[in-house]
């Protein structure tokens, strides 16, 4: 069995346990995404995750594991890294618009050769600060980059009303829960039982304190 072969067992035993149901042709690009990141790794260092069978598992799943959270056409990753779960959640859920937010130029370097290799028509990425980019979103996700205090002070203009901000954390961090900023609410905390994966994740899901 090739190694794409077994990679794609992985991915594909991964989806239905999470019990997802994806567009036609979405698993092979998932793949084709793991491939230019393995790729693209050797020489830019954009993850610590060097394993493809653990690229599936750690960015992969880890990614689709939240997409029965996401909601609105419109969606900002904010520190996403190598497109993480953004990229994952455009091929898994397409027809929203999608902007992919980093500062760092080689991971934005990256993230455009793979919209364009993956032709991800609705995806878009910009390299800035958080705290700099415009706009509004119906969701906007964040894969623990910083404390919740943090991500909402930096990007928390970026949430449109009646939007859902998705903060992507490994251990329940019950500590930062007291840190939300004022004009903000806790919505709710799901564990994330992630594939393959022997660690604790969580997702807390937070909103407007208005809405």
């Amino acid at each position: 069995m090739s190694t794409r072969a077994v990679l794609q067992a992985r991915l594909e035993q991964g989806i239905a346990t999470l019990g997802l149901t994806l567009p036609v042709g979405a698993v092979e690009r998932l793949l084709d995404y793991q491939a230019l990141l393995e790729r693209w790794n050797a020489a830019y260092n954009l993850t610590a995750v060097r394993d493809p069978a653990e690229m599936v598992t750690r960015h992969l799943l880890d990614s689709l594991a939240i997409l029965p959270y996401v909601q609105g056409g419109t969606l900002a990753d904010l520190g996403t890294g190598p497109g993480l779960p953004g990229i994952p959640l455009a091929i898994a859920a397409p027809g929203r618009q999608i902007l992919l937010v980093d500062s760092n130029g080689k991971k934005v370097r990256f993230l455009r050769e793979a919209i364009r290799a993956l032709r991800l028509d609705d995806v878009r990425a910009v390299q800035s600060r958080v705290e700099d980019v415009e706009g509004t979103f119906d969701c906007v996700t964040a894969r623990a980059f910083a404390s919740l205090a943090d991500m909402l002070g930096w990007g928390g203009h970026l949430l449109a009303p009646g939007g859902v901000w998705l903060a992507m954390k490994g251990r329940l961090p019950a500590e930062e829960l007291p840190g939300v900023p004022p004009g903000f609410a806790l919505r709710g905390v799901h564990a994330l039982a992630v594939p393959g994966l022997d660690a604790e994740r969580s997702l807390v899901v937070l909103g407007r304190a208005a809405d």
